[in-house]
């Protein structure tokens, strides 16, 4: 994530964005306020990768930064005062994907105020909001980012890594903060009932492996890019009922990262790779297939690859979200479905 823009040290940026969060008028409209419930509140502590968050008192004004956060609120009925902006799969520009476009009309809830997050954190946007709660258990937060924010609000950062937390968790982690947990876990419990009967309706995906390529450079084909299991695209694989492969889980033991690269040189290593998922479209899946060395893949040489579109909301499908996994949970497993046959 870019931060090329933030030019000021910690201390000041944190002393700016208190000012703003003192100053801030706290208006809004009465749509994009949450409420989350009634009754007693009783604090609320959270251990983090970053630290360790307490919530004294019920939070009204909900704040999400980063990618998919607000959807948990969404599901549970709490509308954010603010929120990321969609800055991939968008594809019409109005800064929403689709289901939560969705969500906000059945909720008959406005639009919340979008932070632009192109360039990092929009920090004087999120204490513009005047949140009570800033939730992030889905995100790459710094220590630098996470405490400029605490300036502004309690913070839920992820559980242990940047970028690496699953569905479920982030689902916990951040109705813990709402003080919705139970309805959390229902809500979890929904979509694994969802997920479970999707992936029966296609037992061949028990059979086969996956992997995920990240977005592949088609003029320089010199490597091979891939998410490990620390990334959520690939922990999704197992909800499916799809194995991951010794090669795949080999490499991931050795790190924390969320990605890697190899030398296409070494593209036989991935010889017990079923699948390929990437984003892509038809020329790219050509140019891989008429690769020297990439096309030696049993998966390249069988046809059995996944491609998403990058700039459509499709291209989100293999990255799940609250919201996101019941709107496209049919449409992808059903290629994949269709990548397994062609494995055989």
């Amino acid at each position: 994530m870019a931060r090329a823009s933030r030019l000021l040290a910690l201390p000041a940026a944190a002393l700016l964005v208190a000012g703003l969060a003192s100053c801030s008028s706290g208006t809004g409209d009465a749509d994009a306020t949450a409420t989350s419930g009634s009754g007693d509140w009783t604090p609320v502590t959270i251990e983090h990768a970053l630290g360790t968050t307490t919530i004294e008192t019920k939070p009204e004004r909900v704040a999400t930064v980063a990618w998919a956060n607000h959807e948990v609120p969404l599901a549970l009925g709490v509308v954010p005062v603010g929120m990321a902006a969609a800055n991939f799969g968008d594809d019409d520009g109005d800064g929403l994907l689709p289901w939560v476009d969705e969500k906000l009309d059945e909720l008959g809830a406005d639009t919340p105020v979008l932070f632009d997050e192109t360039d990092g954190i929009d920090f004087e946007g999120v204490a513009d909001t005047n949140p009570d709660v800033i939730l992030a258990a889905y995100s790459g937060l710094t220590q630098e980012d996470y405490d400029t924010l605490s300036e502004i609000a309690p913070v839920v950062a992820y559980p242990e890594t940047a970028w690496g937390t699953p569905w479920r968790e982030m689902i916990e982690f951040n109705s813990r903060a709402l003080g919705l947990a139970d309805e959390g876990e229902a809500l979890i419990g929904d979509l694994e009932t969802e997920i479970a009967a999707a992936a029966a309706e296609h037992p061949e995906l028990g059979e086969s492996t996956a992997m995920f390529l990240t977005h592949v450079d088609t003029s320089d084909l010199s490597e091979v890019s891939f998410y490990t299991t620390h990334d959520t695209r690939a922990m999704f694989f197992e909800d499916l009922g799809l194995k991951t492969p010794e090669s795949i889980a080999s490499a991931s033991a050795e790190t924390d990262k969320f990605a890697l690269t190899t030398s296409a040189e070494q593209a036989d290593s991935f010889s017990d790779v079923d699948i390929i998922v990437t984003y892509g479209d038809e020329e790219l899946v050509e140019t891989l297939e008429g690769d020297p060395l990439l096309s030696q893949m049993p998966a390249v040489a069988n046809g059995a690859i996944v491609s998403l579109p990058g700039d459509q909301p499709l291209g989100t499908a293999a990255n799940p979200t609250p919201l996101s996994i019941s709107w496209i949970l049919d449409d992808y497993v059903g290629l994949l479905g269709e990548a397994a046959a062609r494995s055989e």
